[in-house]
């Protein structure tokens, strides 16, 4: 398919007032996306804050600039969604790596980032960050060897860095913000400090995780700071993840989370105005359940199937015969399918929203994705939505009209952190 670069900018004007905005904003990469120079365009952004002496300043430009040159190109057709996310968990990565090595140079001048790391989970960590997402890094140390001043407590020292990262990746300043940061995936949020010391998360990942942890390390990689250590620290816990024994209880344990997610959701139970694409039925997140549930179970035994992207996993698991060879196709179409949409609504405010609007606002959504009108975008996810949800229903042993009692053993948290829920700034 030839690239219609002219287009992706019209119905980015048309239909997209953050992209609007940046067209205006940043009038060399628009003479570069509409002369179809996109790989050049994209090279640029990268550039974007090179000339910027503050560290926040440099990242937020070049945040800026890849998230114009990333959904115009996204929108002509020339980058697939597999290239987009890539590139916006590659910056992810770069931009906790510049961020990590900031806080600690504030501190201890020309010093390295050994001892501190950040690990990337969810789709950070299966390379697959949507366009306005957040991350959910965990932060950890080594008493031994994060660098502090002599006076300075490791721990403290630990603390101190963890907030200055947060700070300078999700402050909202006139330059805009770098990623919403989100901290609660690390062990025992309520209670545990931002950065939490390698002994301490291995004893915990060790002696009292909960099952939704097991499934979040699925796709959890050593991604920033001392990525050596983080290899280290995950190829230690790589047992509490992989069971040896086929883990049939993985299907229980996720079958009244899911019960308890679709409990809590208040939506429509079929896509329109206000459906959710990521919590809502037949959505994302049943995709990506289905996959990490077999994974689960099959996974300790089978290395093939460690796979941390939903696509990749799923083609695994057909490959091994643990599912249906149709059924990894129509899920894996449905999964490309739904997050392209999530992209489109995510394009156009760069608000993190996986829910579609009412009205005008529906139609110009479906206009941005090159469709008549919200009817039959709506339509379209309708069918795919319920091709999902009939094989998720029946993973489970779910019926459509009989709904079992919703297990209220299962922690209202782990509901909610695998629904992938934040509290986080929202940027102006």
């Amino acid at each position: 398919m030839t690239a219609d670069w002219q287009g992706a900018i019209e119905r980015a004007r048309a239909h997209a007032p953050f992209l609007a905005l940046l067209l205006e904003r940043e009038a060399p990469l628009a003479e570069l996306l509409a002369a179809g120079q996109g790989e050049e365009a994209l090279v640029a952004a990268k550039m974007a804050g090179e000339d910027a002496a503050d560290t926040g300043v440099a990242l937020r430009r070049e945040r800026r600039a890849l998230a114009l040159v990333l959904a115009i190109g996204d929108l002509a057709g020339a980058f697939p969604l597999a290239r987009a996310m890539e590139e916006l968990s590659a910056f992810a990565d770069r931009a906790l790596d510049t961020a990590i090595a900031a806080a600690i140079r504030a501190r201890v001048p020309d010093a390295k980032s050994a001892g501190f790391l950040a690990l990337a989970l969810g789709k950070h960590g299966a390379h697959e960050l949507n366009y306005s997402s957040d991350i959910d890094p965990i932060l950890l140390y080594d008493p031994a060897h994060v660098p502090r001043r002599d006076r300075d407590d490791p721990a403290e020292a630990a603390q101190r860095y963890a907030r200055d990262i947060v700070r300078l990746l999700s402050e909202v300043t006139s330059e805009g913000y770098v990623f919403r940061v989100d901290l609660r995936l690390r062990p025992a949020s309520e209670v545990s400090p931002l950065a939490i010391s390698v002994n301490a998360a291995t004893t915990h990942y060790e002696s009292s995780a909960l099952a939704w942890e097991r499934a979040a390390f699925i796709r959890a990689r050593a991604c920033s700071g001392d990525v050596a250590a983080g290899g280290a620290f995950l190829e230690a816990i790589r047992p509490f993840v992989w069971r040896r024994s086929l883990d049939f209880g993985a299907i229980e344990e996720v079958r009244r989370l899911s019960l308890r997610i679709r409990d809590r959701y208040a939506g429509p139970r079929e896509p329109g105005p206000r459906f959710n694409l990521k919590q809502g039925r037949g959505g994302i997140r049943e995709i990506e359940f289905f996959a990490q549930t077999h994974q689960l179970i099959h996974g300790g035994r089978d290395p093939s199937l460690r796979q941390r992207g939903t696509r990749p996993a799923l083609d695994a698991l057909a490959a091994a015969g643990v599912i249906a060879g149709e059924d990894a196709r129509v899920l894996g179409e449905a999964y490309d399918r739904l997050r392209v949409v999530e992209h489109r609504l995510q394009m156009v405010a760069d608000q993190q929203t996986h829910s579609l609007p009412e009205g005008a606002a529906l139609d110009g959504v479906a206009r941005l994705d090159a469709m008549a009108d919200g009817a039959a975008l709506v339509t379209e996810l309708r069918e795919i939505c319920g091709r999902v949800a009939e094989r998720y229903d029946a993973m489970l042993g779910v019926g459509d009209t009989v709904r079992p009692a919703v297990d209220q053993s299962v922690p209202s948290d782990m509901a909610e952190r695998a629904a992938g829920r934040t509290v986080s700034p929202t940027p102006s």
